[in-house]
């Protein structure tokens, strides 16, 4: 008895080479991923283990994390990034969604504009922006911000070298140069929302702030949950402007956690301790990030 062909062989014949070019595109990123992701992640882990040399290097155990558990200035480094990710992440999202609401009734060339003018800081370089910020934060009678607090009455003030002021400091510069991208992503969430919600709520008689309450922050709550959650990952992984601003000074105020790292990393040539002490910074994003999505994620869709 003679069969023909299977048509469902063949189906699998076809999606089989289907799944090859589907590997084969994804073959670069995977590489990718893994040479400079996943390889430094797990040879962090081994060195975090190890009392590192370039020439011998020694097994010491846990002797790593132990010492960082007893580290005065890394409990006050995690401190002060949890301060400056409190201070900074929630008014950041805040003025980015009120930018974005007074954004989105403009017309289309307007929109553009001013999207493109909140995202150039995210574009330029840091050191240059830092260059501009320490020139406002200058403690002479010249620097822009004392020029503007003499007119309230306010005394010079050393903005980046008194430790009441230096992490007031990189908040308010971290508020006015860095959520750009905030804004557009929360303009594209804006304008994806039906204006048949609108339409009905005008016919109810709803005021601005009822549309606001009961349409517009349901429907970006997805929004609002990523932006939160990958600007807090973001906000405890902050090294640049400590760096360039501050130094981590004065008296440590301003040293967070990366800034920690590296300097035990580059300056002391303590790999292993900045291994573990970067291991304990990934398990406490972690926490962070499973906390945010169990507070936040509720009825949330992806």
């Amino acid at each position: 008895m003679t069969y023909g062909k299977n048509p469902s062989s063949k189906k699998r014949r076809i999606l089989s080479n289907e799944s090859k070019w589907g590997y084969l595109f994804i073959l670069l990123p995977l590489c990718t991923f893994a040479l400079f992701t996943l390889y430094p992640l797990i040879d962090a882990f081994i060195i975090s283990f190890q009392k590192f040399k370039p020439l011998k290097t020694e097994w010491v155990g846990f002797n790593n994390y132990i010492t960082a558990f007893k580290n005065s200035l890394f409990y006050k480094s995690i401190i002060n990034t949890i301060v400056y990710t409190v201070l900074t992440i929630p008014l950041s999202m805040m003025l980015s969604f009120v930018i974005s609401i007074l954004i989105v009734p403009l017309s289309k060339r307007k929109q553009n504009f001013f999207k493109a003018a909140y995202y150039l800081p995210a574009i330029a370089s840091g050191v240059a922006l830092s260059f501009v910020w320490k020139w406002i934060y200058d403690p002479l009678p010249t620097g822009l911000l004392n020029r503007i607090v003499h007119f309230f009455g306010v005394e010079n003030q050393n903005w980046l070298g008194s430790s009441k002021t230096s992490m007031l400091s990189l908040v308010l510069m971290a508020l006015l140069s860095s959520h750009g991208t905030s804004i557009i992503i929360y303009i594209a969430a804006l304008l994806g929302i039906d204006n048949t919600y609108f339409e009905s709520a005008d016919i109810d008689g709803a005021t601005f702030f009822q549309k606001l309450h009961y349409i517009v922050l349901p429907l970006v709550k997805p929004t609002t949950v990523f932006l939160l959650i990958t600007g807090v990952i973001g906000s405890f992984q902050v090294f640049q402007n400590a760096y360039l601003m501050t130094g981590g000074g004065p008296d440590n105020s301003t040293t967070m956690v990366g800034l920690l790292i590296f300097n035990n990393a580059f300056t002391y040539f303590d790999y292993g301790q900045a291994c573990a002490q970067a291991l304990v910074l990934t398990a406490i994003i972690a926490l962070f990030t499973f906390i945010q999505f169990k507070v936040t994620g509720d009825g949330v869709e992806y």
